[in-house]
Formats: C-alpha cells, structure tokens, sequence
C-alpha cells in the first residue's frame, strides 16, 4: 500500500503498484495533501491511525485505478487475493471451510475479500479506518453479487463483543499499519471463539532492509532489520500522512503467542512463473530470489 518515498527511506507500504511515476501514480493524494517527504520516528496509536486515515482516503481513486482490477473490487462476487503473487484463497483455503461461520476482516479496504468469503457462504463483516475506502465498498457491491456491513474503527480497538468470530484474517490490511500491533493480536484472540483462526498476510519483514526497487538496486540491502522505527511520510507542516510499523518474523511470532494464540504455519509464497507484473518492490526478478510476503497462520486454543 503506497507511500512516496525514495532511498535513502525504504516505501514499505503494503502492495504498492511499481511505475515508473511515483507522483502520477498518487496524483490525487498528492494534490490532496500537497507535498510530502519519509523520515523515520516514533508514533503513538492515535498518531498513527490518524495519519493512516488520511492517506487512504486521499488515496482511495487512485488506488482502486491502480489495483482494483487485480484485486477484484469490481468483480460481482468480490475476490479473496492474498499478496502480489497473486496467491488466492479459493487454491489454498488457508481459512478453512467458511460456509456458515462469522468472519471478520481487518483492514477490509473496499472489501472484495469480505464480499468473495460472503459469496462462499460465510457471514462476513469488513473493517477500516478509512471512510474513503469503505465508501468504494459499498458502490461495488451491486446487482446479484453479495453484500457485507463495513465497519469504520481501527484495529487495536475492535468494537465487537468476546467471542463474536469463527475467523478473522487480513490482506495486508492494518498490521502493518497500526503503532501496537501486539494490542491488535490481542484484539483478535479477544474476539475469536475458541478454535477460531486469524490469519494475515504482510510484507515479508525482511524486505524491510531491501530499497523500494523491483529491480537489481532492490537486491542490495541497506537497512537494518532490526530497526523498527516506523517510517513515516509528513506534510509540509510536519504532520503524518502516513505510517508505517515493522516488525521482525520473531516480534509477530511472540505478538501471536503472548495474545494467547497458537501458530501453525507461516506461509512464504513462490513467485509465479507466469506472473511477469511488476508491483512496487515485488517483481519476478525479486521473487525469485526471496519472498516478498509472509503469512501467519494461527488458532485460537479450544
């Protein structure tokens, strides 16, 4: 998920589209919110999912321009697409069976994960921060293909009751995004019945020591992974526009156990022979080198 920065401040944003043209890329949030520069420094939860907010909602139309077709926004019955190599939850059912069960997804943007785990049966409910985002949501979901509630909160603080979700899973949405994404597992285990699973998918940690850069400067590592001083992007006045928190492969490991969960399964997807799609840092010269996503699987005790 974009930012704008360039080395020496690694973009470690989400699933960004690669061009080229970082400006034209987010014209719109450039307009909206003029011009910004990365630095690195420490933010609160609030800070944070302020920053984050305004963002996504600067950056909804050219977002959904960029990536929606990938992603399925559009599609009548929604898509459930894991990462940027293009992993989808129809082939490899990492949620389990999903007919009949309450799911929740956390940092649902315009929810086409939410409508496709709907469309499988399930009783699903979307989630973000963003009024943006939820907003294309529900203007994609018409005619015969199946609706969703979405829900505008934040992550660390989810306003639902003990136990209300068989599931819960994320596409690189809110993990990455929040100040205390311990409090988020914690969140979760809170909300999930006893057996539940909560399964997310994020930028591969170590990429975080890689450049922004789908080509052979992306190979050359320049950060330190054991930094974890959010990168963040700021206004001309110095105020956040956006945020972004690393963790290590043991910090999201330890996140999932103090939360009370079990974790059976990290999930490091190939990149596809097929795949010739450049997309921010990922790309088939990279990928065949070292994995762009990781994502956790863990259960709830019963």
């Amino acid at each position: 998920m974009p930012g704008s920065a360039n080395p020496p401040f690694p973009d470690l944003s989400g699933v960004p589209e690669g061009t080229d043209d970082e400006a034209a890329r987010h014209a719109d949030a450039e307009t909206i919110l003029g011009e910004t520069r990365p630095t690195r420094t420490r933010l609160g939860s609030l800070e944070s999912e302020r920053a984050n907010r305004v963002w996504w909602d600067a950056d909804t139309d050219d977002y959904h321009r960029t990536h929606g077709e990938f992603l399925g926004v559009d599609s009548a019955a929604g898509e459930f697409v894991w990462c940027p190599e293009g992993l989808h939850e129809g082939d490899v059912q990492l949620l389990g069976p999903v007919a009949g069960r309450d799911v929740l997804e956390l940092g649902c943007g315009s929810a086409p994960c939410a409508r496709w785990i709907a469309g499988q049966g399930a009783r699903a409910v979307g989630l973000d921060i963003s009024m943006g985002m939820l907003q294309r949501g529900r203007a994609a979901m018409t005619g015969s293909g199946p609706t969703v509630p979405l829900v505008q909160a934040g992550a660390e603080n989810l306003p639902f009751a003990d136990g209300s979700f068989d599931i819960v899973c994320s596409a690189f949405g809110a993990v990455p995004f929040v100040a205390d994404s311990a409090r988020v597992m914690r969140e979760v285990a809170r909300v999930l019945r006893p057996g539940g699973r909560w399964v997310f998918s994020v930028n591969h940690p170590m990429r975080w020591i890689f450049p922004d850069d789908p080509g052979e400067q992306g190979l050359v590592a320049m950060f330190p992974y054991f930094d974890r001083t959010p990168y963040v992007e700021v206004d001309a006045t110095g105020r956040p526009t956006y945020a972004e928190h690393h963790r290590t492969v043991g910090d999201r490991v330890r996140e999932l156990v103090a939360a009370g969960l079990e974790v059976y399964d990290i999930v490091e997807p190939e990149w596809p022979e097929h795949l010739d799609r450049e997309w921010g840092q990922w790309s088939p010269l990279r990928g065949s080198i070292f994995p762009g996503t990781a994502i956790f699987c863990s259960r709830k005790p019963t």
